[in-house]
């Protein structure tokens, strides 16, 4: 899983999050961000208000919050995620060693990012990709 700070460079590189079930997030709050939280139907969802999303803490009671804001908020994108984010920029996965490669290329220029964590290879060569 990638950390709260690529999170926090990929949503300020411009990445945008449609919350959908099955997304993982954090709230974005000094001492909350070591909770991460899944979007389900049946626990958090998202609720469309008229000003802006919130996602709804239904029949949690351990926690005293009816929603937060999709801005008080984190996302933090799994594999797919970041692998659709990438999209035609993507030609690759590959293990070597301890140690996944995603390669990505834009026009002639090749790439390859390598981290021991599969989703924090994709998030950096997004990042890449993206300044």
């Amino acid at each position: 899983m990638i950390g709260v700070d690529v999170a926090r460079s990929l949503r300020d590189a411009g990445v945008r999050w449609t919350p959908q079930p099955g997304d993982r997030f954090v709230i974005n709050a000094e001492d909350l961000t070591d909770q991460v939280f899944w979007i389900s139907e049946l626990i958090v969802e998202v609720q469309r208000l008229q000003n802006g999303d919130v996602l709804g803490f239904n029949g949690t009671t351990e926690w005293a919050l009816d929603s937060v804001t999709i801005e008080q908020s984190l996302w933090l994108p799994r594999e797919d995620q970041l692998r659709a984010l990438l999209g035609d920029m993507f030609v690759s996965l590959t293990r070597d060693a301890d140690t996944w490669v995603v390669t990505t290329v834009v026009g002639t220029q090749e790439q390859l990012v390598r981290d021991p964590d599969v989703e924090s290879a994709y998030a950096t060569a997004l990042l890449e990709r993206l300044s």
